[in-house]
């Protein structure tokens, strides 16, 4: 850098030069979010802004502690960052608490537990194979090991959460805190309903709003914050931020939560990403991003479906949210083989149990797919037709290698149309 030249984020060309093998990789992701569909749920692409805070000199600085509460000088500066940030939280989401500092979902779940359960205590959280998540009771995952967590699931007759097993379960088992939220449910939540039922047995009400709150935010479905004690959720999917968590609360449990993140589960928080989610909070609040909301559920719907129209079922009728479960078992093919035929056609999304699968986790009978990132990219109601039809070609194109060329060079000439971080690009 020359004497007196401005410095403010990363230099990719330092790189490079500095690290030409690493680099390569970094330029042969960008071309594959550009060149392939990114249909995975989970996913989105960030502002330019939001990746410009990630690799800032932010990344530099230890911060222990909360803003004018750290454990380490010169900290000035990145509690500007932090307060911005969470003021942006409480009044983007009506919130009266919000701490921006865990380091993703799983995180933040983690730190609900401890805020509100001690282990083994009983917690009631949605089934795995019905569309939780491992943290909601997976016996791999500590959720499972350290507390007991009973589940309950969907009606087998319409898809739809069991509302009456829910109550029924909660009234044996009187759980401390009862969690709703999932990361394959295609339809929303009742939350006043949750609300009632814990209310009836004295439980606290958590929400892991992970895949959702991006909708939430951009006002397109209801909020879980005035009923819920405690809301968790990741920034990187809907809610199109950089990788990390937060978690909103009641008032009367801030101190609770604030210590369950930090002394209680994590050290010093990942400043450049606290700057990422003030960014992409402030991006939130404003009306383009309360139609991109909007777009990405017509889109789902639309792709839904469109994806029945080609012989293919989606779980519960279709979706209310920006992703959808398709059962593919009239395909003749498992959800294991149709990720990867689409994977080698340039499309990415993931195989998915449905509700009572007869399939293994590791094999599943459906696909999961989503629209937040296609929507960024401003695709609609037209693409989304070909991106159901070229699922299907290639779901059942068999393992024929020139049939996925074909399919992908498709692929490429859609999203030519529509790229992501055009030139000159990082």
């Amino acid at each position: 850098m020359a004497r007196g030249e401005k410095y403010y984020g990363p230099d990719f060309n330092a790189l490079e030069r500095q690290d030409p093998e690493i680099a390569s990789v970094v330029i042969s992701e960008l071309e594959r979010q550009r060149h392939d569909l990114q249909l995975i749920a989970s996913e989105n692409f960030t502002s330019s802004a939001v990746l410009a805070t990630m690799g800032s000199t932010l990344s530099n600085k230890y911060a222990e502690g909360y803003p004018g509460k750290r454990y380490y000088g010169g900290c000035e500066e990145v509690d500007k960052v932090e307060l911005i940030g969470i003021q942006r939280a409480k009044d983007l989401f009506g919130a009266e608490h919000a701490n921006l500092q865990p380091h993703s979902g799983a995180s933040a779940n983690v730190a609900v537990y401890q805020a509100f359960t001690k282990p083994g205590d009983t917690v009631l959280a949605m089934s795995l194979p019905h569309g939780g998540h491992l943290t909601h009771g997976a016996k791999v995952n500590f959720s499972g090991k350290w507390f007991n967590v009973v589940s309950y699931g969907v009606r087998q007759d319409n898809e739809l959460i069991d509302y009456d097993q829910l109550r029924d379960l909660a009234l044996e088992h009187k759980p401390k805190m009862i969690c709703s939220g999932a990361t394959a449910y295609p339809s929303l939540i009742d939350f006043e309903k949750v609300r009632q039922i814990c209310d009836e047995v004295g439980a606290i009400m958590w929400v892991d709003a992970a895949h959702f709150i991006g909708l939430v935010a951009g006002k397109a479905i209801p909020s879980p914050v005035p009923y819920a004690d405690v809301v968790s959720f990741t920034t990187h999917k809907v809610l199109r931020g950089p990788r990390g968590g937060m978690i909103l609360s009641k008032e009367k449990h801030a101190a609770a939560i604030d210590k369950a993140i930090f002394p209680g589960m994590q050290g010093g928080p990942i400043m450049s990403a606290v700057a990422g989610k003030a960014v992409v909070l402030k991006e939130c609040a404003t009306a383009a991003y309360q139609n991109y909301a909007k777009k990405v559920i017509e889109n789902c719907q639309a792709l839904a479906s469109d994806l029945q129209s080609e012989g293919m079922r989606a779980v519960s009728g279709g979706t209310q949210t920006h992703l959808a479960l398709i059962d593919i078992r009239s395909t003749g093919v498992n959800g294991k083989v149709a990720d990867e035929r689409c994977g080698k056609s340039g499309i990415s999304l993931n195989k998915n149990s449905i509700p009572f699968d007869p399939e293994s986790p590791a094999v599943s009978s459906g696909i999961r797919v989503g629209t937040a990132a296609v929507t960024t990219q401003g695709m609609g109601r037209e693409e989304m037709k070909v991106i159901a039809g070229l699922i299907s070609r290639a779901i059942k194109s068999g393992d024929d290698e020139n049939q996925a060329k074909e399919i992908k060079s498709e692929v490429h000439q859609l999203t030519k149309r529509f790229s992501v971080y055009p030139e000159p690009s990082i």
